[in-house]
């Protein structure tokens, strides 16, 4: 499988901020890679170096194995591109402003009425007559993934798509992500690593200007963070007198507690779990919950920028 995506020793300064500094990372073909940074850490900048807007200090960047070039960049044939928050012409509808864009970029107009019939389909805007301007953030992220799609690009880069959506628009922009990649790569910037959970199969994050932690999600669950075994129990002295119990001194080191609450991180949760339930059964305490928690990507990021 291919790169679609392959960035190498990038760098970029402004002033005497680093923001950049000898970034590398790829995207594989057929992925929706998670681009996971901070507010700051200089994602917007990575995007707009790989679109050709912003020059690079040092470092190159390849689209479908063809450079980038700043301020004429070729390659900008093989992206569809939405910015975190897309403008429109808010006297258009969504199908006039399809059609100039199609226009613009000399999509043949047989094709531009077939292509916009079927991405406002795929972004749930076919029925909307509505002028631009009357529209909602989400349906406005809805219409730029639909502009962006527009000349079938082989790379989609979505830059804080849904940072500024409820829970309802942001599953909307998910649910479209998953679709779109059944045709097209997708790199999804963001900080929302709930969102990441939810849709992206690769991830890099990125810190200090560097990619700390990269590859494939599962993989990176598997190897980069442990389990917990979660305990809530009723009385706050239930909880001295379990943490006090002998079995469980070798845990100390692991376990964390929050009122009521025991987490224990362990590599072997099914064993530890079984320790926990002996020990509650010798002292004759009845746990509110007991539960093993898998290893989410907060504490992976948290894991990889400490």
């Amino acid at each position: 499988m291919m790169d679609i995506l392959t960035i190498s020793g990038l760098s970029k300064t402004f002033g005497d901020q680093h923001v950049l500094e000898h970034l590398s990372l790829s995207v594989p073909q057929g992925s929706i890679f998670g681009f996971i940074g901070k507010n700051g850490a200089g994602k917007t900048t990575t995007m707009k170096i790989v679109l050709g807007l912003l020059k690079a200090d040092a470092g190159t960047v390849e689209v479908c194995g063809e450079p980038v070039t700043y301020g004429d960049s070729k390659t900008n044939r093989f992206i569809g591109y939405l910015p975190d928050v897309p403008e429109f012409y808010p006297f258009m509808t969504a199908r006039e402003y399809l059609k100039l864009c199609g226009e613009i970029t000399h999509v043949p107009n047989s094709l531009i009425k077939k292509k916009s019939d079927e991405l406002l389909a795929l972004v749930g805007l076919a029925e909307t007559n509505k002028r631009i301007g009357t529209y909602s953030r989400g349906m406005k992220q809805r219409l730029g993934i639909a502009q962006a799609l527009l000349n079938e690009p082989q790379l989609l880069i979505c830059d804080e798509p849904t940072s500024a959506l409820d829970p309802i628009g942001r599953r909307e922009i998910l649910n479209i992500l998953l679709k779109v990649k059944e045709k097209t790569t997708v790199i999804f910037s963001t900080h929302v690593l709930s969102d990441v959970e939810a849709i992206c199969d690769k991830i890099g994050i990125l810190d200090q200007g560097g990619i700390v932690l990269t590859g494939d999600v599962e993989e990176i669950r598997r190897t980069h963070q442990q389990h917990a075994c979660i305990v809530v129990l009723a009385k706050a002295e239930d909880v001295e007198t379990f943490l006090a119990a002998a079995p469980l001194r070798n845990l100390a080191g692991s376990s964390s507690v929050q009122g009521k609450t025991i987490r224990v991180q362990t590599a072997d949760p099914k064993g530890t779990m079984a320790l926990i339930l002996s020990t509650l059964v010798s002292l004759a305490i009845v746990p509110v919950k007991l539960e093993i928690s898998e290893p989410k990507m907060e504490d992976i990021f948290r894991e990889a920028v400490k």
